[in-house]
């Protein structure tokens, strides 16, 4: 047996930070033997894990998926095959192959048998439809960033959104994982984008990664809340205003980003990161803080507003996968598309890679190194 390790959350919490002050360890764990593999699981050592706004907003169980606590997060990651069991096909995956780990069937936000088997550790035993091949072209960090974010940011812009090539879309939250996801789409469809967020120095890495236009939200003078940014997109478009915007924000920021739209527009709810204190702490789920949208602006914009949650529709409507699942890989394997990962982290350091991530410190994707 090879000693490891992996993080455990006791039970749910106040709040995520008060989850990783006092409900979150590192405890050792023994590499599981092949031996004890059922005939189509996998064991893989972990290379990298991505540290998720998810994975955060669990620890308190005020997402909309619940593991049962004690678990492990870690909802997306990447490794090596290190054994196999006895009926899975050489051909999909063996020993030695670099794979990366769907999270939809595996870890914290999938619902089945191996709900437990989170990226926050040293190994894991999934599926083997649930180990997919790594593209030569990414690297483990780049790989346990991709699927979530991609895959939210293509459901949202691409299927609810009905994005095509010309039109202009304002994402907020641009210089988050899913935020710089959605940038990179929108640019292979053929958009235009204008890239919102707080920090000049993010913005500029934003821009510099395809976005047209960047906008910073915050006042020059360091007062709190939102500036109004709606002159500089009315600017940024002749006056006519977008036409999709993708808020993965809330809050105050939302309602700002209303006045910014042409009539018709599309308004993309894809969560609100700004808020995240909507549901109540330790599981207790309800919607005690629940955001808003003004009725009165949405009809005189003749808005279409549209909840975006790509796991629940993918759920519903399983079919939504396969396509999308091929595109993001082709485009991945075109050269066309590469996840950004900013920071990195051994496991000891997961509480640092946790707040990091709370506190907006991170540029697209944040990994731990297990």
């Amino acid at each position: 047996m090879t000693q490891g390790h992996k993080v455990v959350v006791s039970t749910f919490a106040d709040n995520p930070m008060d989850a990783m002050e006092h409900h979150l360890s590192l405890q050792p764990m023994e590499r599981p033997a092949a031996a004890s593999l059922q005939p189509h699981e996998v064991l893989i050592g972990i290379h990298s894990a991505a540290v998720g706004w998810v994975d955060l907003l669990m620890t308190s169980g005020q997402y909309q998926h619940m593991p049962k606590p004690p678990y492990t997060p870690g909802m997306e990651y990447a490794g090596v095959v290190l054994a196999t069991g006895t009926a899975v096909d050489p051909a999909q995956v063996k020993a030695g192959d670099r794979v990366l780990v769907d999270g939809l069937q595996v870890g914290p936000r999938s619902g089945g048998a191996y709900q437990s088997q989170g990226g926050f550790a040293s190994y894991a035993v999934v599926p083997d439809t649930a180990a997919i091949r790594l593209p030569d072209k990414l690297s483990f960090d780049e790989a346990c960033c991709l699927l979530g974010n991609y895959e939210t940011a293509y459901h949202c812009l691409v299927v609810r959104g009905r994005l095509k090539a010309g039109e202009t879309v304002l994402i907020l939250g641009a210089t988050g994982s899913t935020g710089l996801a959605a940038v990179h789409i929108a640019k292979l469809m053929g958009a235009t984008v204008i890239a919102a967020g707080r920090s000049d120095a993010k913005l500029a890495f934003v821009q510099a990664q395809g976005a047209d236009h960047v906008v910073n939200i915050t006042h020059p003078d360091g007062s709190p809340g939102v500036r109004p940014f709606r002159t500089d997109v009315k600017a940024l478009t002749g006056g006519r205003g977008v036409d999709l915007v993708y808020d993965g924000v809330g809050g105050e920021v939302s309602l700002e980003s209303l006045r910014c739209v042409a009539f018709g527009a599309r308004f993309l709810i894809v969560g609100w990161a700004s808020t995240p204190g909507v549901a109540n702490g330790r599981g207790q789920r309800g919607a005690p803080n629940a955001n808003q949208l003004p009725t009165n602006l949405i009809m005189m914009k003749g808005l279409d507003v549209l909840g975006a949650p790509m796991v629940i529709a993918t759920v519903n409507d399983p079919s939504l996968r396969a396509p999308r699942l091929a595109r993001i890989l082709q485009w991945v394997n075109e050269g066309r598309l590469k996840p950004h990962v900013s920071r990195t982290y051994p496991l000891t350091d997961f509480k640092d890679a946790m707040r990091a991530k709370w506190q907006g410190e991170v540029v697209g994707g944040c990994v731990l190194h297990p």
